[in-house]
């Protein structure tokens, strides 16, 4: 693997994500309402005191002129300030990216451990009862909504049982280690969900095709037992396929699960997200889609290394 390919592919990456920023920032500002929306109505809020608030922020400007003040600010790594709640962008992200890290970090460790074996087994148990089943279950798990499965786990777990937790991230006045497990469990198990049925079907369908070839059908002719042909010889294979979905949802989960931390009130990007929509917090959306778009960007070249990883035929220059 070249460094020259990794700076090449960071360079393109450059217009890519000015590209990007001139259409969030566009589609921003031609949705309907402001930022200045939860001021209009308070009778207290002079009209003096509104036409300040939008001088500090610069929406008195064009939206032309806006852009181009946000991008001078953004390249020398100044995000601006949330209209919301007046402190710094890169602050108030800081803030929400450990809680977003660590669930999404459990949901995807728990995809990866759980999503490789059934579609191993899937895909070596073809056309069996088990293979139909676990791929019921999997598109299953494609089609229920998140929304109505994390509203499911707390009836069950929190309101009926009384086993966990129905949100948050701690219990006030705990912060233990246990305290916290407890807050995660359903959250990361309604994010990995998805995740796992999606890349089980990847890899099932990876392997399916990997074992009709003929260095598959060769390994087992010299004796070689189905675990180790399949772990060994057709798991790595399989692999290259699923490897693009695998790093693009690692960087969207990593992002901010958006929809999983609003029910479940977890501090995170994804809930930071929602609060700025609602505020129609025009910097903070802002960086918080930009982060994104880097983190994907990212994760796509780190699916290039990981083909070259995984197939040493690759190589790029």
């Amino acid at each position: 693997m070249s460094f020259g390919f990794i700076l090449r592919r960071l360079g393109g990456a450059i217009p890519l994500l000015l590209g990007i920023s001139l259409i969030l920032f566009t589609i921003i500002h031609l949705a309907p309402g402001g930022p200045l929306d939860m001021y209009t109505d308070n009778p207290a809020v002079s009209q003096e005191a509104l036409d300040q608030i939008a001088r500090a922020y610069g929406l008195d400007q064009p939206v032309p002129v806006q852009y181009f003040l946000w991008l001078k600010a953004m390249v020398v790594g100044d995000w601006g300030y949330s209209i919301r709640t007046g402190r710094p962008v890169l602050t108030e992200i800081a803030l929400r990216l450990g809680p977003t890290l660590q669930l999404g970090g459990l949901a995807l460790l728990v995809s990866l451990c759980v999503a490789i074996p059934l579609g191993v087994l899937s895909a070596s148990r073809r056309g069996s009862a088990l293979d139909n089943g676990l791929t019921l279950a999997s598109f299953t798990g494609i089609s229920v909504p998140v929304f109505w499965l994390a509203l499911l786990l707390q009836l069950l777990f929190s309101v009926q049982l009384g086993w966990l937790p129905s949100a948050g991230y701690q219990s006030i006045g705990d912060g233990s280690f246990l305290d916290r497990l407890s807050h995660i469990v359903m959250p990361a198990a309604v994010l990995s969900l998805a995740t796992i049925a999606s890349w089980s079907r990847f890899i099932r369908s990876g392997m399916v095709d990997v074992l009709n070839q003929d260095y598959v059908r060769t390994a087992y002719a010299k004796g070689r037992g189905e675990p180790g042909v399949l772990l060994f010889h057709a798991l790595r294979n399989a692999m290259i396929p699923a490897v693009t979905v695998i790093a693009v949802d690692f960087g969207t989960v990593i992002s901010g699960a958006v929809i999983t931390e609003t029910v479940f009130a977890w501090p995170g990007i994804g809930r930071l997200f929602m609060e700025s929509m609602d505020g129609r917090d025009y910097p903070m959306l802002m960086g918080l889609m930009m982060m994104g778009s880097v983190g994907i960007i990212l994760a796509n070249i780190v699916a290039d290394l990981a083909y070259a990883a995984l197939d040493p035929r690759i190589r790029y220059g």
